[in-house]
């Protein structure tokens, strides 16, 4: 299968190419760099790996690299509040405006395969379904759950509503809450917790190459649908993270009274639509969290300024 994938140079996309490749597909990565490319390098051995850099925002380059793809599968996105906080327009001009031209590239014979997001719910009682009205609260679920709706609209496609990623890859990101949480214990040896008793959801970022796989193995019964991924055994407070940690690592952990996540993710989230079709997540917390804590010793972020390195 010729498959495109955009935004094929970060967190997910880095681990997601190389397992499309070892299926032995073809996959070409449009990716503007924003964060660099290292996630890529792996691939350049592969010959059926192609790299062209441009953005989704240009709909030119967008459509001739999609034109003789089977499936797209779109990852290209400012991700998570704190980023789309810090540039409103950009994250309205990538997540919506690039999903808009990912939708006028995509002919009637090629299927969307889209990482939407968890972030779509917003504030919850109970447990969430793919039925339950989305409300989001935050810039990034917003333009998210707008561009859900446009892709939808628009061309066949599988929208993920993913869970909250974790896990290492070659594009780590530590603003992810696990992979935060493992940082600062072993770096800083501090880590301060708000919210505790808020519920999220997790899934490891293997996984969610997983359920592209699935998809891709599963096209014709899936086309048209939203489905949540991730695991029911995944639904977790911060407190029960914090505390899982702790077990394995010596650190400060206060939960504190004062914070706030914008996106208000406080609820639990079923899964039973995938798990029905057969997929549910290999990689527990306790996997997971081994994982992080291995590979952090690697992980060097220093402060020019000060005088501490950790």
């Amino acid at each position: 299968m010729k498959i495109l994938v955009t935004g094929g140079a970060g967190y997910f996309g880095s681990v997601l190419v190389p397992e499309l490749l070892r299926a032995g597909h073809s996959v070409t990565v449009l990716d503007s760099l924003l964060y660099g490319g290292t996630g890529l390098l792996q691939n350049f051995g592969n010959r059926n790996f192609r790299f062209i850099r441009g953005d989704v925002r240009d709909e030119p380059v967008l459509r001739q690299a999609a034109d003789e793809a089977d499936v797209i599968i779109h990852l290209a996105a400012i991700v998570g509040y704190p980023a789309c906080r810090k540039d409103e327009r950009l994250a309205e001009e990538v997540n919506l405006g690039g999903t808009r031209n990912v939708a006028a590239a995509a002919s009637s014979g090629q299927t969307v395969i889209f990482a939407s997001t968890g972030s779509n719910y917003g504030a919850v009682d109970g447990v969430c379904t793919e039925e339950t009205p989305l409300q989001p609260l935050s810039v990034y679920g917003r333009t998210k759950t707008e561009a859900e709706h446009l892709l939808l609209q628009s061309c066949p496609v599988v929208a993920y509503r993913f869970a909250t990623a974790f896990g290492i890859s070659p594009r780590l990101r530590l603003d992810l809450m696990i992979n935060d949480f493992v940082y600062q214990a072993l770096k800083t040896k501090n880590l301060i917790v708000y919210e505790k008793n808020f519920r999220r959801t997790f899934i490891h970022v293997c996984d969610m190459a997983r359920a592209i796989r699935f998809a891709l193995d599963h096209l014709p019964e899936m086309r048209g649908q939203v489905y949540n991924v991730g695991g029911d055994s995944m639904n977790l407070t911060k407190e029960d993270v914090a505390r899982k940690l702790r077990e394995k690592v010596e650190f400060y952990l206060h939960f504190a009274e004062v914070g706030k996540d914008e996106d208000q993710r406080n609820y639990e989230v079923s899964y039973k639509k995938i798990r029905d079709l057969g997929f549910d997540v290999t990689i527990s917390l306790d996997e997971g969290l081994d994982e992080l804590i291995r590979g952090m010793q690697v992980v060097q972020v220093t402060n020019p300024y000060s005088n501490v390195y950790f």
